[in-house]
């Protein structure tokens, strides 16, 4: 499946998932023959893979969700991960039938963790790429993701990491000997606005 159509084949899902969870009534056909369009090849789709997805309501984030391992297709992840992003994300209330039309959808897809090996903070910021890597940061119970998306509104790698670490509720200077980082790369579509 080429780059283009593997997008739209994955847009397609992840809003045939949220229009099914909150607007039962309706069903959307013309996703429906996006989707069939790939039945050729659905090695692609049932291929294990992680992702993102990423609601904006009017321009604002309303959701994001997603895995960083590949533990089911890709397929699957992205329609579970597109109705969680839309209901489940306690950052946000649910979405709501009257939003959707001013719903956009972003489907990333990870490329498999990257450990960073590092002795103290600046070796770990030294190696970071602005723009390009996504990061999972993880110390005891505390864990947190930022797509490289991310980058756009926080382009300091140490106000990056600060801000992660914030989201994996530890202080912004937080250091310590545990503390593992694995960053990634994403490909990724987004409905037009």
């Amino acid at each position: 499946m080429r780059h283009t159509e593997q997008g739209a084949v994955l847009l397609a899902l992840a809003r045939q998932a949220i229009e099914q969870a909150i607007l039962p009534a309706r069903h959307d056909h013309a996703a429906d023959s996006l989707v069939n369009a790939a039945d050729g090849d659905q090695e692609a789709l049932q291929a294990w893979g992680a992702s993102f997805v990423t609601l904006t309501c009017n321009g604002q984030l309303h959701g994001c969700i997603g895995t960083t391992h590949p533990w089911r297709s890709l397929k699957e992840d992205v329609q579970a991960n597109a109705v969680a992003a839309a209901l489940k994300d306690t950052r946000f209330p649910p979405l709501q039938a009257l939003e959707w039309p001013q719903t956009r959808v972003e489907v990333s897809v990870l490329s498999p963790l990257e450990p960073i090996e590092f002795d103290n903070e600046a070796q770990a910021l030294a190696q970071l790429r602005p723009g390009v890597d996504g990061l999972v940061l993880a110390s005891g119970y505390h864990r947190a993701t930022f797509l490289p998306q991310v980058w756009e509104q926080l382009p300091d790698p140490a106000l990056f990491v600060a801000q992660l670490k914030r989201k994996a509720g530890l202080r912004a200077n937080f250091w310590s000997a545990d503390l593992r980082l694995q960053r990634f790369t994403v490909t990724k579509w987004k409905e037009p606005a």
